[in-house]
């Protein structure tokens, strides 16, 4: 199935990854650096425009990735936490007049396009829409242009989109991807070597 143009992908990627060591987005597995990864998940799944929101180390990032014809937001206040990089990419997504926006963590390796396909089936401006693995809701998400404004609202610190998903618990479409992607990130060198990622 294929995902409507006016479904943008957005990719956060801006955290230092502290407890790592050092960028998420520089990390490499396989053949491709995470933040690699992260894009090619949106956009073989379709999603376009796509925009990739980087903080940490930026420049670094830009230099050593192919980041393609993703559209670059750096949130110079990505040490306040995710709800920043949150809002960034949302007002661009905003701006580039999509109706919706699949949203996947620079952390998750596992996911695949076709977990975003799934997840971007029936978009519409109301959508919200969670990836669910063994029933735990997860990204990536769908998310329609009429919860923007709400999302960003509740954005602030740590604090990303799970509140305002929590308040609306019922309205949340949930899609069962245990079968096409694999859960979990990528936040300690215990989840690293996990993944095979070696740590510089």
């Amino acid at each position: 199935m294929e995902v409507a143009l006016s479904v943008a992908g957005l990719v956060l990627a801006a955290g230092r990854g502290r407890r790592i060591g050092g960028p998420k987005a520089l990390l490499r597995h396989g053949d491709a650096l995470l933040v690699e990864h992260a894009l090619r998940t949106v956009r073989d799944a379709g999603c376009s425009p796509i925009v990739v929101v980087l903080g940490a180390a930026a420049d670094d990032v830009k230099a050593a990735a192919d980041l393609g014809d993703a559209t670059v937001v750096v949130n110079k206040a990505w040490g306040t936490g995710v709800g920043s990089s949150l809002r960034a990419g949302l007002s661009t997504v905003e701006e580039a007049g999509a109706e919706a926006v699949v949203v996947v963590p620079v952390d998750m390796p596992g996911l695949t396009a076709e977990a975003a396909r799934r997840v971007a089936g029936d978009p519409t401006p109301d959508s919200l829409v969670c990836a669910t693995f063994d029933g735990r809701r997860t990204h990536p998400m769908l998310i329609g242009r009429a919860h923007f404004a709400g999302i960003a609202t509740l954005a602030n610190g740590d604090v990303g989109i799970r509140p305002y998903l929590l308040a609306r618990a019922a309205q949340v479409k949930e899609i069962p991807c245990d079968e096409v992607a694999t859960p979990g990130d990528v936040d300690t060198p215990e989840d690293a070597a996990r993944w095979g990622i070696a740590l510089g």
